[in-house]
């Protein structure tokens, strides 16, 4: 009986690494790995946002060793995946019809609006956002995007000391994640504007846990055959939805 019990216990751990590739080098994750050395914040992770994390870098191709994604939890608030630029560019770089990005700052100027070029802004300008274009192959015309320096300021030490390459590098991503919705559809940075973050936290955030090892299992399931970002988006939109079903179904046999 005990032969078998450490068969199982052996299983269960077994299944909880996974391993992948990234650029030939191979990257293994298990849930006490993440929750040890690449989790930032007071919060308390869950097994399923673990598991969402470890599926999404792996379908994703990202090395959190690296710093190329990270998991960040503060209070009882869910947990949010963070990928850095570098990720989004080593993504881009990738696709076969990526073919380059121009990026610079959007400033007033003695009562003009001029486009810069690069993060190089005059002292006596007042930046009002950025702009870029990134560049397919496969198409005519770039990819363009621009974004308002209100909407992502942060007011944080990095942005009150960089505030133009800040802002020029959220409009890099926006810009890759429009261009590449199939690459980077899913992939978020910290100073994103995540427009289904509120959504989701509304539904789960008064979740009331069950068995987080069973729900990290089950997620993983449902990640195994994701294809593209659409499909990950969707997998993130039925957990939402399963929370929320579960908390009408507890609070109904209450």
């Amino acid at each position: 009986m005990s032969n078998v019990q450490n068969e199982n216990t052996a299983v269960v751990e077994k299944e909880k690494k996974v391993e992948y590739e990234v650029n030939g080098e191979s990257v293994t994750l298990s849930r006490a790995m993440v929750k040890n050395y690449l989790t930032s914040g007071n919060g308390n992770v869950t097994d399923q946002e673990v598991t969402m994390f470890i599926q999404l870098c792996r379908y994703q191709h990202l090395n959190p060793f690296l710093n190329e994604a990270y998991l960040v939890k503060f209070g009882g608030n869910p947990a949010q995946i963070i990928t850095s630029k570098e990720a989004f560019m080593k993504r881009a770089e990738s696709n076969v019809n990526y073919d380059g990005i121009e990026a610079g700052c959007i400033v007033e100027r003695k009562d003009e609006i001029v486009y810069t070029k690069g993060a190089f802004t005059l002292k006596s300008d007042r930046i009002v956002g950025a702009w870029a274009d990134v560049f397919r192959k496969d198409r005519e015309h770039p990819t363009h995007v621009e974004i308002a320096f209100e909407e992502f300021n942060k007011n944080q030490a990095t942005w009150k000391s960089m505030p133009a390459t800040m802002i020029r590098k959220s409009a890099m991503v926006n810009a890759l994640r429009e261009a590449f919705p199939q690459d980077l559809g899913a992939l978020y940075t910290e100073d994103d504007k995540d427009i289904n973050a509120t959504k989701r936290s509304n539904k789960v955030e008064e979740r009331k846990e069950v068995n987080s090892t069973e729900a990290g299992n089950v997620l993983a399931n449902k990640f195994a055959n994701v294809q593209n970002a659409k499909q990950v988006e969707e997998v993130k939109e039925e957990v939402a939805n399963d929370g929320s079903q579960n908390e009408e179904q507890t609070t109904a046999a209450e």
